[in-house]
């Protein structure tokens, strides 16, 4: 038996739009989504903002009801036995908000173990060993208003590791950190996956999906549009070569532009510090980097570094969503 099994779900969000709000329109975020996650699995869903990764996460732990189809967590129906669902799962959402900044990590596990009703001898158990799992003994007595954002992150990690919960719900956990967090974050992880727990992960970041998970589905505008593991997601992609391209200033009729070209998949731009990069999906392979740059060029625009390489995760992932971030 899976530990989570969705099938049809479906979620239609009420918006009030117009002056004043006035107007009230059907907003789709989650569009009868089918996916199933093994006992211990890691499992990632991926997708660009507002595809439905969030709701989604919210459905499954009870946050939301669904306002079609059925789930299952842990065998319990997702509506009529919310209750036995939630004692069973934990779940982490990215930001610094729920924690108790004047208390001490520690203190701040005491106070979330008896809202789970966890016995005071099994606290005094339990709790050192979360703090060490989280790499944060040495830290715990100290308030958690002088904590790092990778450090809150991790505790958020322990408090909902409390109750011993057989599945982990983890929403985006390493937005936001600077990379020694998010790396501290993802060793973590990775040791609470060889412990077998299951656990459900959202993420953007393409590199951190591609090294945790054992599966990914990509979902986009509340449709999940692929499932497979890393491997088979970049197979996609495998009759295509990417063009990196350095420049500065892409406008958007220079993208369209080049979209039009022959051999052309797709088209993308990546933000580097304080240049651009203009990905481009080519079945050309370097037989494309003549006609994109002389494009490029011909609209006025300085030309850096041109890469010709191997597709990744990402480059799938962009293929599958359109090129949408």
């Amino acid at each position: 038996m899976n530990a989570i099994e969705v099938h049809g779900l479906r979620r239609v969000y009420r918006a009030r739009t117009g002056v004043l709000g006035r107007k009230v329109k059907q907003v789709l975020a989650v569009d009868g989504i089918d996916f199933g996650v093994a006992q211990g699995e890691l499992f990632g869903l991926l997708g660009p903002n507002g595809a439905g990764k969030t709701t989604t996460v919210k459905m499954l732990t009870t946050l939301l009801t669904p306002t079609e189809g059925q789930a299952h967590v842990l065998g319990w129906d997702l509506v009529r036995e919310a209750d036995q669902i939630r004692s069973h799962i934990g779940f982490v959402f990215g930001g610094e908000r729920g924690l108790y900044w004047r208390l001490s990590g520690y203190d701040n596990l005491v106070y979330f173990a008896n809202l789970y009703h966890v016995p005071p001898q099994m606290q005094k158990q339990r709790i050192p060993q979360l703090l060490e799992l989280v790499g944060l003994e040495d830290r715990g007595d100290e308030k958690i208003q002088g904590y790092s954002r990778g450090m809150k992150q991790r505790l958020h990690i322990a408090r909902a590791l409390l109750h011993d919960p057989e599945v982990l719900f983890l929403d985006e956990p390493t937005m936001g950190l600077d990379p020694v967090g998010a790396r501290e974050l993802r060793n973590t992880i990775r040791d609470l996956q060889s412990e077998r727990k299951t656990i459900l992960l959202t993420t953007h970041y393409m590199f951190e999906a591609d090294a945790l998970c054992q599966r990914i589905a990509v979902i986009n505008r509340g449709k999940i549009v692929a499932m497979d593991t890393p491997a088979g997601l970049k197979r996609h992609v495998q009759d295509l070569s990417v063009v990196e391209i350095e420049t500065f200033g892409i406008p958007p009729e220079a993208v369209e532009h080049i979209r039009t070209l022959k051999g052309v998949d797709t088209v993308s731009v990546e933000n580097r510090d304080q240049k651009q990069a203009l990905l481009v999906h080519s079945g050309d392979g370097a037989a494309s980097v003549a006609p994109v740059v002389n494009t490029l060029e011909g609209l006025g625009l300085r030309v850096g570094s041109v890469v010709v390489r191997e597709p990744t995760l990402e480059d799938a992932y962009v293929r599958l969503v359109g090129g949408e971030t």
